[in-house]
């Protein structure tokens, strides 16, 4: 009776690079494109990669849309605390938090594929929200950090830090597809309104400064 060996492929562990050069590859799609053009062998052929590359490192197209959303977010998350550095209380954190929100819509500095990028975001929030939970938590997170501290020392009283700071992004994302959509908004006019909007929603009661 003949003995049948069987060879079992070696697992190669995940490599730092392949899987970086997959994401790059997807973000490009996705900035070019939109995620809806987004493909397995899309990617792997701009990466010049394998079938077997990918599924060492991702298990479905989603999950690698969802790294590439959560890449995006650890960019901006880094400018954001840039900006929010040389803030003194958790109240000018807050304020310097929107301030960099609002960079979006107002600062023809910040990169235009951030903008395609938050688009795209934003358009898988009912459509597919497990592809950006992570990314948007990611964003979220500065500002929960310094609504949770504002709260430990009685600037905000009675705030649910998580569920307060999905409103202020919401107040700033609505302000900023106006002025995507129209362009003739006041920077400086929008600044006020949604800070002041969101301060009084969290009862921060001092006086502010604007924190660059």
């Amino acid at each position: 009776m003949d003995t049948v060996v069987r060879r079992n492929r070696k697992k190669l562990d995940p490599d730092p690079g392949i899987r970086d050069a997959l994401v790059k590859a997807a973000a490009e799609i996705v900035r070019e494109e939109g995620i809806a053009s987004v493909y397995v062998a899309r990617v792997l052929d701009r990466a010049a990669l394998s079938t077997r590359a990918f599924y060492r490192h991702f298990d479905s197209k989603d999950a690698l849309a969802s790294a590439v959303f959560l890449q995006m977010a650890q960019i901006e998350v880094r400018r954001l605390k840039r900006k929010m550095a040389s803030a003194s209380t958790p109240v000018e954190a807050v304020v310097a938090w929107i301030d960099g929100r609002l960079d979006l819509a107002f600062n023809d500095q910040v990169r235009s594929d951030l903008r395609r990028m938050s688009l795209e975001a934003q358009s898988q929030m009912f459509a597919a929200p497990e592809l950006i939970g992570d990314a948007y938590a990611e964003i979220l997170k500065p500002l929960v950090e310094q609504l949770e501290k504002g709260r430990a020392e009685g600037l905000f009283p009675d705030i649910d830090p998580t569920a307060d700071a999905l409103s202020i992004h919401g107040a700033i994302w609505a302000s900023t597809e106006r002025q995507w959509a129209t362009g003739d908004c006041d920077r400086h006019g929008v600044r006020e309104q949604v800070v002041r909007f969101c301060m009084r929603g969290i009862g921060a009661a001092q006086p502010l400064r604007k924190v660059t």
